[in-house]
């Protein structure tokens, strides 16, 4: 009878009942039943929120509650509405603007668990340098179309840190093309550290700056991060 649970379970794609059955105790049937299938409900959202979580490759955040004195937000807007992704359900992007070590990261970040724990949301983690240099590899290697089919699967993108290294003038038009393709579909968070009037240093051409960023300040709202940087601050407490 055990073999015929284990053969009737792979046919039906159970992979908690076949192994742990046995470990439910109920008074009833429907009990049993009940129990059962919550578990196996329960150990599917649990790996496919590990899965999620593997793929979108987060930066290791501190372990702490996140500190909003220093953080302006758009008129319009609240924490929770950030925080827990409301945004993304308008396909509306943020735009993270302030110094080195403000929280900008670690904000995203924590959008980023919250979507996928709580909405079991696809979302990808980038710097502005990672990206563009897998959209170069890809178009070296002829996989182009199969690296942006996987960024329209998802339903949040996040551009770290874009503004620290100027992009090669290829992969600033590959990048282009992948916010482009974002546009009204997903939402895009972007971590940046300068106004939009010097993102001519980073994407290198006047038109291609102004096509961004018309893309991405349409359904937009911006958040400032003032003060210090956390980092240095944290340095000094402790010497």
């Amino acid at each position: 009878m055990e073999q015929m649970i284990k053969e009737y379970a792979k046919r039906l794609k159970l992979s908690w009942i076949p192994a742990n059955y046995h470990t439910i105790h109920a008074e009833t049937n429907e009990e049993f039943l009940l129990k059962l299938f919550e578990r196996e409900v329960q150990h599917r959202d649990e790996r496919r929120i590990n899965l999620l979580l593997k793929q979108a490759t987060l930066p290791k955040i501190p372990n702490k509650p996140y500190d909003w004195r220093e953080i302006q937000l758009a008129p319009g807007i609240t924490k929770d509405y950030i925080l827990e992704g409301e945004f993304t359900k308008n396909q509306e992007n943020l735009i993270f603007y302030g110094g080195v070590g403000t929280g900008k990261t670690f904000l995203s970040t924590l959008i980023a668990l919250n979507l996928m724990k709580k909405q079991g949301k696809r979302v990808k983690f980038y710097t502005a340098a990672s990206i563009v240099n897998a959209l170069l590899e890809a178009n070296e290697k002829g996989d182009l179309g199969k690296f942006l089919n996987q960024i329209e699967k998802l339903e949040l993108l996040i551009l770290d840190e874009l503004g620290y290294i100027p992009l090669h003038k290829q992969g600033a038009e590959l990048l282009f093309q992948v916010i482009s393709m974002c546009y009204e579909t997903k939402s895009i968070i972007v971590t940046t550290n300068l106004p939009f009037s010097q993102w001519n240093n980073v994407f290198g051409d006047p038109i291609l700056t102004e096509a961004v960023i018309d893309r991405l300040i349409h359904h937009s709202h911006l958040i400032i991060f003032n003060g210090e940087s956390h980092r240095y601050k944290d340095s000094i407490s402790q010497r």
